[in-house]
């Protein structure tokens, strides 16, 4: 069969690969015929890329190599050619140090992927929590025509009657055996009601949150984030997207032309009706700095200070992801907040059409999952961004995660420097601690760790727990799970590790936390502070060789999204050039 160009409307990126009749066209088409493909896929039409995280050794990721294929049906039907592709995956349950050490180099798989290869629109399958950012990220410095499409969230959990949500129950049982009040055969035989389903965390963790915030920044088609792994409608999900894809591109509708200013405020603000993770605050910092537009913590505070808390899911509440889709999901949400003018109705979304159009007719199915205002979790939810001279660029704590009568205490500081040395100390009886003083860890912040892992949320120590108490106040470098709960101060910055004020806190110190005022402050005479930082050294030395190295070099603070300095800002769609 001879080849024939151009049956779509306007000339391609793709056909700077596949279109005309030269030695190099014939090269491009010529290999990729040998998957069986007739020559009149190349005529013209949008080729799609189906960039996707399937990993068995990402197990929220695992199942996404069938969603693929319903994508490609969509794709088929709506006249473009699918290729899928795969990128790095960053599994949050296995990589170590830290997954997110690795968010960055995922997003730059990513960007250098779809700018190298010939395709004209991307579907971006995402699932484990740091998958969805990195995609975003790449895809932003790019800018060719993306969508999101979720894996999904795994079923409830069930042990004993009781739901037993990913992650939070991890945490809540560890402190019960620490504490006596559950033995390990229990713990043991817990581990295998824990994740009884494909899918990502079924708690309002960072993975829920993410899927959250793509929705809600208009990346995804409405009603994406929440709806089951293993829910057929999951699979329609997929489906439709590879159908809107190829409209996209039609239409050359591009992540720059969905994610303005206003759909940043938009997510914040659905961030914090959702009790959404505070993982959220790095992610959405680092997306907005690829696609060019200026976000600050001081935008979360602000934007999300007054957001009451009304999705009634764990670690804030009781229910689980199952029971928030079957309510409704996030649309229902949405619409609340366009009803109170705190969404703006008018901001576009993937489905070309505005986030009110997409939400106006959900219907609330269950007050108890997504509660009336009256009866919100929380009436300030959100994110707290608190500064102080022990946070001069900020530090973030999830209020209704929190324990209400540790957020204004006055406490006695007892420092770990870092996580060996917290692992060392928290079940020495000897240790001089309890429920009053503020534990302070140090060195886990994007150099320090490095990575900043999910360490912040500080098991209390053995003899406290033993007492009946759940909470203390802890402060940090580092991040928290977005399944973890409790009163903890996390993204200090400047981290440790480059000479920010945690890193001379020593033991004894007084520590003040006042989230209503949003300060956070070591008392000592700023002659003493700065004393102390004049005789600090940095502890960590430097990674040599590698990724890690790249990492050290180029990362930035927690206050502006932890992505690289050359990373930032759009670098285009602009075709390389060809070799052969």
């Amino acid at each position: 069969m001879a080849f024939k160009t151009a049956i779509w409307p306007r000339r391609l990126r793709s056909q700077a690969w596949y279109g005309g009749t030269s030695r190099d066209n014939i090269y491009h088409r010529g290999w990729m015929r040998n998957q069986g493909l007739p020559a009149d896929l190349f005529d013209g039409r949008p080729v799609i890329g189906i960039c996707n995280t399937w990993s068995e050794l990402t197990p929220c990721n695992a199942h996404l190599r069938d969603l693929a294929e319903r994508v490609k049906r969509g794709v088929y039907e709506a006249g473009g050619l699918p290729v899928e592709f795969p990128v790095f995956s960053v599994a949050e349950s296995s990589l170590r140090p830290t997954a997110m050490l690795y968010r960055n180099l995922a997003a730059m798989d990513v960007e250098e992927a779809l700018r190298a290869q010939p395709v004209d629109g991307v579907v971006l399958m995402v699932g484990c929590d740091k998958t969805t950012p990195a995609l975003l990220m790449g895809a932003c410095s790019v800018d060719i025509p993306s969508i999101v499409v979720s894996g999904g969230p795994m079923l409830n959990g069930w042990f004993r009657g009781e739901r037993v949500g990913s992650g939070t129950a991890l945490w809540q049982m560890s402190e019960d055996v620490k504490a006596g009040k559950l033995t390990q055969d229990d713990f043991l035989e817990a581990e295998q009601a824990m994740s009884r389903s494909p899918g990502s965390c079924n708690t309002m963790g960072t993975a829920s949150s993410m899927a959250s915030m793509a929705e809600a920044l208009g990346m995804a088609l409405s009603g994406n984030a929440a709806i089951p792994a293993v829910d057929s409608r999951r699979r329609v999900m997929a489906h439709l997207t590879g159908r809107r894809i190829v409209e996209m591109v039609k239409d050359d509708l591009k992540p720059s032309d969905i994610l303005t200013r206003a759909a940043f405020e938009n997510a914040i603000r659905v961030n914090g009706a959702i009790g959404g993770s505070t993982n959220a605050v790095v992610h959405l910092l680092a997306i907005a700095g690829r696609v060019g537009v200026e976000l600050t913590l001081d935008d979360w505070d602000r934007l999300g200070r007054d957001i009451p808390t009304i999705v009634n899911l764990m670690p804030s509440g009781k229910y689980l992801m199952e029971e928030f889709f079957y309510a409704g999901g996030l649309p229902v949400v949405i619409k609340h907040l366009c009803e109170t003018g705190l969404v703006q109705k008018d901001t576009l979304t993937v489905s070309g059409q505005t986030v009110w159009d997409e939400v106006k007719d959900a219907r609330n199915w269950n007050e108890d999952v997504i509660l009336p205002v009256e009866r919100a979790l929380t009436p300030q939810g959100g994110i707290a961004v608190l500064r102080g001279n022990l946070a001069p660029k900020g530090a973030v704590l999830k209020p209704s995660a929190a324990s209400p009568h540790l957020l204004k205490h006055r406490g006695r500081a007892v420092v770990f420097e870092d996580i060996d040395d917290y692992k060392a100390k928290i079940n020495d009886e000897a240790l001089d601690i309890d429920e009053t003083c503020v534990m302070v860890l140090k060195n886990c912040g994007p150099r320090g760790y490095p990575g900043m892992s999910e360490v912040g949320n500080m098991g209390l120590p053995p003899k406290v727990l033993r007492k009946g108490i759940t909470d203390m106040v802890r402060v940090s470098d580092a991040r928290m799970s977005g399944t973890a709960y409790g009163t903890v101060v996390l993204h200090t910055a400047p981290e440790a590790a480059v000479g920010g004020p945690l890193a001379i806190v020593r033991d004894g110190d007084m520590i003040e936390l006042d989230v209503e005022a949003r300060c956070l402050h070591l008392d000592l005479p700023e002659e003493e502070i700065a004393r102390r930082l004049a005789e600090w050294t940095c502890p960590i030395t430097p990674p040599r060789g590698g990724y890690a190295q790249l990492f050290h070099e180029h990362v930035q603070g927690a206050d502006t999204g932890v992505d690289f300095d050359f990373l930032r800002g759009c670098r285009g769609k602009e075709v390389p050039r060809d070799s052969h």
